[in-house]
């Protein structure tokens, strides 16, 4: 295990976006989000979320698939190249998790190309937490708040210095780009990691005890609740603004849209949300979720049963951002209660 004083941060940071695009948590007028660095960028590394999740790296909000043009009547199509190799610095353990979800949807058969290209370019530097938010509930869903498996690197904020642990190949070589930056933690790093980690996770399982439920019982407990009457108690307080979707790290809906300019345009990729009206409307005018009763529904039981069911995971990490954001405090850990997703 490697440490790199804090002084020397900002020379990491120069050196590793010489060699690729790299995002950190960059505040602006108060607010906090994963930006591209540049010298004197006000770098926050104490914020525990940011309010858009990483996600916007390997999913960004828009993508263009490819461009077309039509001459002579002939149909020219030209693939879009992915931008360049990118690193992500200082993402919590909840949107590396996070990500890893996102990965069993776009890497399984048949694999995203798009997206597997985006990813290969990627690593991931992760930040253990040192403090749960309040409304932090990872460790709900079996997550630990101060370690990220499928990180390139975790690292710890132990004060003056950070602890850096390399895992797998990505991690290595990247290591090795840094090592003059780095030097040895010691005997004692890894204990000092352990007692962190302990500290943290017991922390947020006190604090989300009270819930009455864990991961456990969740997708068993929904199993039978599609017809049940919390729907239509939620549905009626939901602006079906989309918000909890959009600031959702693991929300991955899409659609896939055209914009020509005459005989060229382009085809591209662009977020979507399963609260939005028109989000499985057909062509023929039908809609399987004609009011926001089915969509509240569907949102819940997709993150909580559906997902599970297919992946063996929930698409749930428990950052919270959307307990903080929802407008009229739509609130996951107490839909799960009263469903009855109870330990």
């Amino acid at each position: 295990m490697k440490k790199i004083s804090k002084d020397k941060l900002p020379q990491l940071w120069d050196r590793l976006a010489q060699q690729a695009t790299l995002y950190l948590p960059v505040e602006e007028d108060g607010v906090v989000n994963f930006a591209p660095w540049k010298e004197g960028a006000a770098v926050n590394l104490d914020v525990i979320n940011t309010v858009v999740p990483p996600k916007q790296m390997v999913l960004p909000q828009s993508e263009n698939y490819l461009h077309f043009r039509v001459d002579g009547g002939k149909l020219d199509l030209e693939p879009v190249d992915v931008d360049g190799p990118y690193v992500i610095f200082g993402a919590r353990p909840c949107d590396v998790a996070a990500i890893a979800i996102i990965d069993k949807l776009f890497l399984d058969e048949p694999c995203d190309t798009l997206y597997k290209e985006r990813r290969e370019k990627g690593t991931i530097i992760s930040l253990g937490c040192n403090e749960p938010e309040e409304t932090c509930f990872c460790t709900a869903f079996e997550l630990e708040p101060a370690f990220s498996p499928d990180a390139d690197v975790s690292a710890w904020d132990m004060g003056e210095y950070l602890l850096w642990k390399a895992q797998g190949e990505k991690g290595e070589a990247l290591t090795k780009k840094m090592e003059d930056l780095l030097e040895d933690a010691g005997a004692d790093a890894e204990k000092a990691v352990e007692s962190l980690r302990n500290n943290v996770a017991s922390k947020e399982a006190a604090a989300t005890k009270e819930y009455g439920w864990n991961a456990q019982g969740v997708k068993d407990a929904l199993e039978d609740k599609f017809d049940s009457e919390i729907w239509d108690k939620l549905y009626r307080r939901c602006l079906g603004c989309g918000v909890c979707t959009y600031i959702c790290p693991t929300c991955h809906c899409f659609d896939v849209q055209d914009f020509s300019r005459g005989q060229e345009g382009l085809r591209f990729r662009c977020w979507d949300s399963c609260m939005f009206g028109d989000f499985t409307l057909m062509a023929h005018g039908e809609n399987p979720r004609p009011t926001q009763k089915e969509r509240v529904r569907q949102r819940f039981m997709h993150k909580l049963l559906y997902y599970p069911s297919n992946f063996d995971v929930y698409a749930c990490v428990g950052c919270g951002r959307c307990v903080r954001k929802c407008p009229v405090s739509i609130d996951i850990t107490q839909v799960i209660k009263e469903v009855g997703g109870v330990k």
